[in-house]
Parts: structure tokens; sequence; C-alpha cells
């Protein structure tokens, strides 16, 4: 019998300070209504200039890691489009804050919101070869577009944290899945660039068109699979978009299911949708780690998910690259994932306004040689971005 990988702890981790939608629409003139209910967000995670990718993805994973888990650990793999680096890894910072054991392979993977997908698996090939190993996943972003711009109340920023192992406590992944690969400029940044470039109307579409073409392939190759499932997580920079994505697959004409079998599916998947969705609400888009916390979301909120349900993962990076990845909920689940810890993280967060928002937004790391000292706005407990000194950055950690 092969043996089960997967995820065997999880956790999150957010900036202290968001926005409410309604300050953001407030501010810009729209209604409201067109951010809560158009793209389905009701608040915004807005990171401060020490809450950088390395802080985030560092502070979720201290929550995880024992010393076990530190002394088996044998890579620590960072997903995100976010880097600040060409060149040096944001997992060797990881590598040294958390203390892992030395002879561990720490590198970063990239490919747009699809990274922690792709670093899922190749941490999952790596454990079932060597099962008495772990690795480290660690999915951070600050999705940032510009104020004022059409892409700012799709930001967001946070991390999550997956440590991967043999028979794990949360959620075991098939090896089969199904991928795709179609060369498009739906969104993209030179490194020129500070900001994105998007085409977001095509962007919808081909998220749409790819998720359809995998759905029609499962259907080709794997109906009973399918039909199996429980629940579909997705990719969420805003939470309408799984439900843009369900519809396309309703549409679709050609199916190898008859109409009745085919609605019995989709208002399945629909009927769990919101609590799938319920933390991106809170969050906005996190990149790489939006299917990983839509995932989290969906098992702490859906009480009625157990043990052997199967869940359906759509992972989307633009550019573009998909992924449908299928996996089984593990017995231990809710006690390994904690609800009331990920639930009062969120709760402790705090509220601010418009100005603030703004200013926080406008602080940059500098970017000549000079030695300077991070001074951020708050004093919350964890490792944080506390100096910039020809270039080199330094963490401390603040109990």
């Amino acid at each position: 019998m092969d043996t089960k990988v997967g995820i065997d702890k999880m956790s999150v981790y957010l900036p202290h300070f968001y926005l409410e939608m309604e300050e953001l629409a407030t501010a810009r003139g729209v209604e409201v209504e067109k951010y809560t209910i158009g793209i389905g967000q009701n608040k915004m995670a807005v990171p401060t200039i020490e809450e950088d990718i390395v802080a985030l993805g560092a502070n979720a994973a201290k929550q995880i890691l024992t010393e076990e888990d530190k002394g088996a650990i044998d890579q620590v793999i960072f997903a995100t489009e976010s880097s600040f680096d060409y060149s040096k890894a944001s997992s060797t910072y990881i590598h040294e804050l958390l203390e892992i054991q030395p002879f561990a392979k720490s590198f970063e993977v990239k490919e747009a919101c699809y990274g922690a997908t792709a670093a899922l698996q190749l941490a999952c090939d790596y454990v079932r070869l060597r099962p008495n190993r772990k690795v480290l996943v660690i999915s951070a972003d600050e999705a940032r577009y510009g104020l004022e711009t059409g892409g700012e109340p799709t930001q967001g920023a946070g991390a999550i944290a997956m440590l991967i192992s043999a028979d794990p406590q949360i959620f075991a992944l098939d090896m089969d899945s199904i991928s795709i690969t179609d060369n498009q400029f739906d969104f993209w940044r030179p490194n020129y660039s500070e900001y994105s470039m998007v085409d977001g109307k095509f962007s919808t579409e081909l998220y749409k068109n790819i998720f359809t073409r995998i759905m029609t392939k499962m259907e080709a190759t794997q109906p009973e699979k399918l039909k199996q499932l429980r629940a579909m997580t997705f990719h969420l920079p805003f939470t309408k978009m799984g439900k843009k994505a369900l519809g396309s697959y309703e549409e679709l004409a050609d199916s190898v299911f008859n109409e009745e079998e085919k609605t019995a599916l989709l208002n399945t998947w629909k009927s769990y949708f919101e609590e799938s969705a319920r933390l991106n609400k809170e969050v906005g888009n996190v990149y790489t780690a939006s299917l990983f916390l839509s995932l989290v979301s969906l098992l702490i909120f859906a009480e009625d998910l157990k043990s052997g349900d199967q869940i359906g993962l759509f992972s989307y990076g633009s550019g573009a690259v998909a992924e449908l990845l299928v996996g089984t909920i593990q017995d231990g689940f809710l006690n390994a994932l904690n609800k009331d810890v990920i639930v009062q993280h969120f709760n402790n967060r705090e509220a601010i306004d418009i100005e603030r928002y703004e200013a926080i937004f406008n602080e940059a790391v500098p970017t000549d040689d000079s030695k300077t000292t991070i001074k951020g706005p708050i004093e919350t407990a964890g490792f944080y971005l506390a100096e910039v000194d020809a270039h080199r950055r330094y963490y401390k950690y603040r109990d």
C-alpha cells in the first residue's frame, strides 16, 4: 500500500492592519457594493514596511514547527511572486530564523499564483521517496497594484505555512493531478516595473476558460473521481472569481454527465463555496497563498465535512499555468488546524482609515547602501524586518 503524503500541519499569518472595503469605496467615490458584492470582498490586509514576505512567512511557520520537525525538515521551499531579490531566495532567511537543521536545502519557486502548488507537489514527491523526512512549504505574498488603480480593491497580503509529511494529520494529496500551460498575457510584471500589468477582463475569461478545459479533461479521464468530490476550492484573487468559474463549468454544454448528475455535483460544490471563501473575503488577494487560505477556510467552517471526504483544489497562475489536485481529509484535521487560534488571529487585527492606509502603502525599504533601522508603526509580537544595511536585510524577533 502506498504511503499517504500531504499536509501534516498548516497555519495562517496576516498583517496586523486591514482596511474595510467600505472605507476604500467611500474614498474612491464608488458604491461599496461594487467591492462587497461585485468582487466579493469585505476587507483588505495592509502590510507595513516591517511585515515583508519573509517576516510574514516566518511568523506563519513558527506557529507549527516543533524542535523534532526542525530536525526532520530536508527542504524549505518558498513560493511567492513578491520577491525582493532576483537571486537570493527568501527561504534562506526562513531557514536561519527558524533554526532548521543546517543540512536542509532552501530555494524559491515562481509561476504567478500557481507557485505554492508547484512547491507542494515537489514536497510531496520528495517525501513519498523519503517517508521519514519532512518539507516546509511557505507561501507569502503582498499584492500591490497602486493607489487609485483598477486593481486596488483586489490587493492583500499574508502567508500560509504547510509542513509536508507522510501520514499527514490534515490532508493527503493524490499522486494524480491534471495540469495545463497556456502562454498568455493576462497578468505579468517585468523586472523593471514596481507594479503588475494586467488585462483584467481577459484574465477573468482566461481563468474560466482554463478551469473548464481542466474539468473537461477530468471528465474524460477520471469521471468517477470527479463525481466523488465533496467540495471544490479555488485560487481566489477575489472571491467572486470562484463563483464565475463554477458558472462557466455549469454552462459548458458538452459533458460526460447527464443533466441530473451534473446539477447534483454543482449544487454540492456550491453549498460549500461560502465557507471556502469566508477567510479570503477578510484578507484580499494573497497570490500564491489564496488557494490554500480557501482550503483552510473550508476545513474550519464547513461543519459537516469529515475525514475521508475528497476535496478538489483548483490552482491558477496567470501567464498561465493551472492544476487540479485532489486530496482526502484526514482524521486529525480539526485538531491540527486549531480553528480557535486562526479565528482569534483574524479578530486581533486592527482596522485603519484611508489616510493611514495610503501612508503605509507609500513607505518603502531604502534602495541606497546606507544603514537604516526600520521603524514600523506597530509593536506586535513576532519576526519583523528590523534593519537594512548595504542592501542586506536583517530580521529580529519581538516577544
